[in-house]
């Protein structure tokens, strides 16, 4: 599915998001770079809107993974790896992020933008990103969240289940994907338990912090 969407799925994720998602990936660079060399991976890059961000807010030394299970995804990172002037710190691999192919505390941080709530099994998503970091190290994710106040997720609703859909086809050719959009959105856990979830992963100090209202919250562990 989302090899078929691929063309067209930066376009439609900022008209859709009115282009709040870049505002929300630079809360998370709060917690992703410190000024030192770091090693990061960044999982379900996608398009690697993260993967390029993150790499030009790195300090001189660091590297960026990408990983993505969908090669059609991945094809666009380098070309804007190549734009923004970071092809030399970006380097990708095809992954799967339930069973990552890298050797135990590898990485400074993990991130995961938009990508977690696709995983099949999150818990053994977690554990990976748990195993994958340093001591010390952090993940940082970033996922779509539904709104707490009833008006707001009334309006929410009614643009995410109907609206949204219909753009999306339109533009994309592929109404069933930005069906499942919104219902991987209402299928994923509620915070409280995705912090569990991360808690039984093995993560300290775990913490989430809601944007814009809870359409978007940021997850943070630490190892």
């Amino acid at each position: 599915m989302f090899d078929e969407i691929a063309p067209s799925y930066d376009k439609l994720n900022h008209i859709m998001s009115l282009n709040v998602d870049k505002i929300w990936r630079r809360h998370a660079l709060k917690e992703i770079v410190d000024g030192t060399p770091q090693q990061i991976l960044d999982v379900a890059c996608g398009t690697g809107d993260s993967t390029v961000v993150t790499a030009k807010a790195a300090a001189e030394g660091s590297h960026v993974i990408g990983a993505d299970i969908s090669e059609g995804m991945m094809a666009l990172v380098m070309d804007k790896a190549r734009k923004a002037g970071v092809e030399d710190r970006v380097s990708l691999q095809v992954a799967d992020g339930e069973n990552l192919p890298f050797e135990e505390g590898t990485f400074h941080r993990v991130t995961c933008a938009f990508g977690i709530r696709n995983f099949e099994h999150k818990e053994l998503g977690l554990k990976e990103f748990h195993r994958v970091l340093k001591p010390g190290g952090k993940a940082v994710i970033l996922e779509l969240s539904l709104p707490r106040n009833r008006v707001i997720r009334w309006f929410y609703d009614l643009y995410f289940l109907h609206v949204l859909p219909w753009i999306g086809g339109l533009i994309s050719g592929d109404k069933a994907a930005y069906k499942y959009l919104p219902a991987s959105v209402h299928a994923f856990p509620a915070p409280s338990a995705f912090l569990a979830m991360m808690q039984e992963a093995g993560f300290q100090n775990v913490r989430q912090r809601p944007f814009s209202l809870g359409l978007c919250r940021m997850y943070v562990g630490e190892k």
